[in-house]
C-alpha cells in the first residue's frame, strides 16, 4: 500500500507541476510513445533473463508491493523449532533426531511451529545443517564456510529479479531516446505542414524522452530497490539459523545459542529476549512432553 502512496505523490507533484507552470496535460497523453518504451524494455527483459528469472520477478513484485516480509510471529516460531532441536540434540540419540529432520512434516516439533513448516526452503535448510551436526564428523568451521557458500547462492537468486530489473531501469532513458528519436523522423515527414501541426509532432517526440527519464528514476528504480529490501529480509532468517547452530556447535547452551540467532534479528522486527524466553521455553516443553510418549510406544 505504502508503494501507491509513494508512486501517487510522486504522478500528482509532477502533473500538478506541469500543469501550475501553464503546460497543457493532454500534451503528455502520447501512449503509442510510452507502448514503443514499455514493450521494448519488457521485450529486451525477456531476451536478458532465463523464464525461471522473469517469473520470479512477478513473484518479487507482488511480495514488494504487500510487505510479505517475516514478521515477528515468524521470527519468534523459527527461534523455538532451533531451540526445540538443540534440546533434542543434547537429550537425546540420533536415531530420534533423525526422525524430525527426516520427515518434517510429520515431526512434533515442526508441527509447532507452523511458520517453518510453511517455508520449504528454509526448512531444508535447517534439516540438512543439523544432519551434519547429528553425523559428528564436520568441523565447525567448515560448517559455516559451507553455510556461508550456500547462504551466498540463496542471497544471489533471490536478488535476481532485483538485478534485472535496474539494468531494464537504467536503459529505459535510452529507450526513450529511441522513442523520442522515432517521433522526429515522423515529424521530419511533416515539414510541409502548418507549424502548428509540426510542433505537436515534436512535442509528441519529447515526451518520450520525458517518459523514458521518469519511468528510470522515479517508478522502476525506486520500486527495484524496495524489491531488494524485501528480498534481503527474506533471506534474514537463513543468517539466524546459521549463527545459531554455529553457536550450538561452539557448546552455548540451547538459550545462549537462540540469542546468537536473535541478535541476527533488525532491531524493528527483534522480539525481546523475554518474549523469545517463553516462547523457547514454555513451546519447547509442550512439544517434547507430546513427543516422548510416541517415542516410548515406537
Amino acid at each position: 500500500m505504502l508503494s501507491f502512496v509513494g508512486i501517487f505523490i510522486t504522478v500528482a507533484a509532477l502533473l500538478g507541476g506541469f500543469a501550475a507552470m501553464g503546460g497543457h496535460l493532454a500534451v503528455l497523453m502520447q501512449p503509442w510513445e510510452f507502448v514503443i518504451i514499455m514493450g521494448t524494455a519488457v521485450g529486451t527483459f525477456i531476451v536478458a533473463n532465463p523464464w525461471k528469472t522473469v517469473v520470479d520477478t512477478g513473484v518479487a513484485c507482488m511480495q514488494a508491493i504487500t510487505g510479505a516480509v517475516p514478521s515477528e510471529r515468524y521470527y519468534l516460531d523459527l527461534l523455538g523449532a532451533l531451540h526445540a532441536l538443540m534440546r533434542e540434540l543434547r537429550g537425546k540419540g540420533r536415531n530420534e533426531v533423525e526422525a524430525h529432520i527426516d520427515d518434517p512434516a510429520s515431526s512434533e516439533i515442526f508441527k509447532a511451529f507452523p511458520s517453518v513448516l510453511g517455508d520449504p526452503p528454509l526448512l531444508q535448510f535447517i534439516c540438512d545443517y543439523v544432519r551434519l551436526i547429528i553425523m559428528g564428523n564436520a568441523r565447525t568451521h567448515e560448517i559455516e564456510a559451507l553455510m556461508d557458500e550456500e547462504i551466498h547462492t540463496i542471497v544471489k537468486a533471490k536478488l535476481a529479479p532485483y538485478n534485472s530489473m535496474v539494468v531494464v531501469s537504467e536503459a529505459l532513458p535510452a529507450l526513450g531516446i529511441v522513442a523520442a528519436v522515432l517521433g522526429v523522423i515522423k515529424a521530419m515527414g511533416a515539414l510541409d505542414q502548418s507549424p502548428k501541426l509540426l510542433g505537436g509532432f515534436i512535442g509528441a517526440a519529447l515526451v518520450g524522452t520525458f517518459a523514458g527519464i521518469f519511468l528510470s528514476y522515479g517508478v522502476l528504480s525506486p520500486f527495484a530497490l524496495k524489491i531488494k529490501m524485501t528480498r534481503e529480509k527474506r533471506c534474514r532468517p537463513y543468517i539466524i539459523v546459521k549463527q545459531t547452530l554455529l553457536a550450538f556447535m561452539n557448546g552455548a547452551m540451547p538459550q545462549i545459542a537462540v540469542e546468537h540467532g536473535r541478535k541476527m534479528i533488525a532491531s524493528g522486527e527483534r522480539p525481546s529476549i523475554d518474549v523469545v524466553e517463553n516462547e523457547t521455553i514454555a513451546g519447547p516443553k509442550a512439544v517434547v512432553t507430546e513427543a516422548e510418549p510416541k517415542a516410548a510406544r515406537a
